[in-house]
């Protein structure tokens, strides 16, 4: 009978690409707080850069990344020392001498001359271990054992050196034979050769070839090519300069001196210099000169001491890449290896998920590179803000006013033209074209399939907007003046238009929707400048100039119903002049108050529906702003800072729903 056919599975990281398991990111988080530091000021791109350093609800950031990383760095240089070998020297020496000692005084049948002799020879070693180890070279020993713990110190001293170039040779080596002795040597002097050829110019890839066929075994990462061989190899000898630096004057001494003991001979050292001298040439731009202090309570070996300068490196490196401090930096050249290497596979899956979030919101439409090369928000992410925003004020009002739906039009209205995804609750008629060209769209594109038919889900259903028969022409102005940034109404400011803006382009369509910014002048603004607008430090608040351009846009829309919406927190202190030129005065001049009331009048004449939205609890103001809505007609609401994006959207949902553009009463609290 066949035995069955078992194929063994395995496991292991997926590395061919972006993780297909992986969660998708969720931009909406990341989108509604680089939005609220947009509206605060920042750039998109620094706001974008703020969140990757800060990370979200549940997802680690660049800052935390960072902070483990020194964390780590000052982990390696407080536990550490650098005098690591010397005392394993002079432990081995101790232990020939002990071993010794117990022999001269076993030994009963040798001469007391010699006796005396030897013990006055191992009495007056010197204090410094190198110094012992020279005098020791010639001494006769009697013990076995210590005669082998002396060799130990040049065996210890050679695996030492080579593994400050080679990272493993100390363990490689033990208890090594002559042959993987000479072999080292081998390879160490076509090591050279090799370098030499670079060195003048007439390498070529067959010397790397037959090198790494005869000597492979020692570079257990195999380099590919030369010049990932040298890399390799400056990176550790730069590692092994720093950490000789770092060293005091007399431990440098002692270990020049005991090297030329390494493996019973100069010979090694006399390479490995070569090597050193061939590599700073080769690659100058490694780090040669650096040095740390070091004084913990763990000595260094010299191998495990270079690796510990190497991963010192490693954390400067990725310290810096974390920071994206630099021209044009990126997410992705942070070295997602060296950072598993240094604080495990979690802070590797951290930044690699981050770098997935900067993609996407680089990729997704949601942040463009402008004419002038600075990232910018799309209209889409415009869009998606201004619907949270809008979500947000509707929350705000649902909870305060009884639930003001801003999510519908008004159904007994005229179609729009429009048409918007089916939401839970809608009572508009289908639009029948939209919902089976989607069903038939998704058909083509590889959704489910039925016998012949078409098959329409929720998703593909869309219904007709209406809106309300009365068109309107809105302005909405509001005050940029220094005030408003110095009491912390800027963003509301902003969260205010946005909402309006979102309220009346997705579910308004008929109105015609006009934002004007005035401070110390007045200007029509997109809804992306004043998005982005930074905080004015200027003094001015030129309500005249606002006024004047909002009649123009009334002029323009005569068949609409006006609707003039004021936002403030400071009397009117500066007007426009017949030349163009600003006029400023505080206390507010006369004629700064009667140029402004002119065109309030102006408004009212075009059939204006006027409500201020005053801030602040300035006496002056609100009698002036209670005279002037008195004189046209309007209304005055005083809502408090977080509650502006709501009293305005509640004032012209409440005129739409009334069908007459009266806003809140007058005075009236939100």
């Amino acid at each position: 009978m066949a035995r069955p056919n078992r194929r063994l599975a395995r496991y292991a990281p997926y590395v061919d690409g972006p993780d297909p398991l992986a969660p998708p990111v969720d931009l909406a988080e990341a989108l509604d707080a680089i939005g609220a530091d947009v509206m605060a000021g920042a750039s998109p791109e620094r706001a974008m850069r703020e969140f990757l350093r800060r990370g979200g609800r549940d997802r680690t950031g660049l800052d935390e990344l960072a902070r483990r990383v020194a964390e780590r760095r000052r982990e390696l240089t407080r536990e550490h020392r650098l005098d690591g070998t010397l005392q394993e020297v002079k432990e081995l020496l101790d232990r020939a001498v002990l071993a010794e000692r117990k022999q001269l005084a076993r030994d009963v049948d040798m001469d007391e001359g010699d006796r005396a002799l030897a013990q006055l020879q191992l009495d007056q070693l010197p204090a410094s271990p190198a110094a012992a180890v020279q005098e020791l070279g010639g001494y006769d020993w009697r013990s076995g054992e210590a005669r082998r713990e002396f060799e130990k110190i040049k065996d210890l001293l050679g695996r030492e050196a080579l593994d400050q170039r080679f990272a493993g040779m100390k363990q490689a080596l033990e208890n090594a034979s002559d042959a993987d002795r000479a072999a080292l040597r081998a390879m160490l002097a076509d090591l050279n050769a090799l370098l030499d050829a670079r060195r003048e110019g007439r390498d070529t890839p067959e010397q790397f070839d037959d090198f790494m066929a005869k000597h492979g075994e020692h570079f257990p990462e195999r380099p590919g090519t030369l010049d990932e061989l040298l890399d390799a190899l400056a990176a550790r000898a730069a590692a092994a300069q720093r950490m000789r630096n770092s060293m005091t004057q007399e431990q440098r001494d002692e270990l020049d001196a005991l090297a030329q003991q390494a493996f019973g001979s100069s010979d090694l050292m006399d390479a490995l210099g070569r090597l050193d001298e061939s590599l700073r040439s080769l690659r100058p731009g490694e780090d040669w000169g650096g040095s740390e202090r070091m004084d913990g309570p763990n000595g260094l070996g010299l191998g495990d001491g270079t690796g510990v300068f190497q991963d010192l490196a490693d954390l400067d490196a990725l310290a810096e890449q974390l920071a994206q401090s630099y021209q044009g930096s990126r997410l992705d050249d942070v070295d997602l290896d060296a950072l598993a290497r240094q604080l495990g596979a979690d802070a590797a899956v951290d930044a690699r998920t981050l770098q997935r979030l900067e993609r996407a919101l680089r990729d997704s439409g949601t942040l463009r590179r402008g004419s002038d090369g600075q990232l910018a928000l799309t209209p889409k992410a415009m869009r998606q803000l201004g619907k949270a925003v809008l979500r947000s004020v509707a929350e705000t009002m649902s909870g305060r006013q009884g639930g003001h739906e801003v999510r519908r039009s008004g159904a007994a209205g005229e179609p729009s033209g429009a048409t918007r995804a089916w939401a839970y609750g809608d009572t508009e008629p289908w639009d029948v074209t939209r919902t089976i060209t989607n069903a038939l769209t998704r058909r083509a594109s590889g959704g489910p399939r039925t016998d012949g038919r078409v098959e329409i889900l929720v998703d593909d259903v869309e219904v007709q907007e209406t809106e309300a028969r009365t068109q309107a022409c809105v302005a909405l102005l509001v005050d940029t003046s220094f005030s408003m940034a110095m009491e912390g109404r800027w963003v509301p400011m902003k969260r205010t238009a946005l909402a309006l803006h979102t309220l009346v382009t997705t579910r308004f369509r008929g109105d015609d929707l006009q934002l004007i910014g005035f401070g110390r002048s007045a200007e029509v603004m997109a809804i992306e400048q004043l998005v982005g607008l930074d905080e004015k430090w200027e003094k001015g608040t030129n309500l005249h100039h606002a006024l004047l351009l909002a009649n123009r846009h009334f002029r323009k829309h005569p068949r609409a119903q006006p609707v003039l919406l004021v936002v403030t927190d400071g009397e009117p202190t500066s007007h426009l002049e017949r030349d163009g030129e600003v006029f400023f005065d505080y206390p507010p001049h006369p004629l700064t108050i009667a140029l402004a009331v002119r065109e309030l009048d102006g408004a009212t004449r075009l059939g204006a529906r006027t409500t201020f939205f005053r801030l602040g609890d300035d006496p002056g103001l609100a009698r002036l702003v209670d005279a002037m809505a008195r004189r046209a007609g309007g209304t005055v609401v005083t809502p408090e800072a977080d509650d502006l994006g709501a009293a305005v959207i509640g004032s012209y949902l409440g005129s739409r729903r009334n069908g007459a553009f009266g806003g809140w009463g007058r005075d009236e609290e939100w």
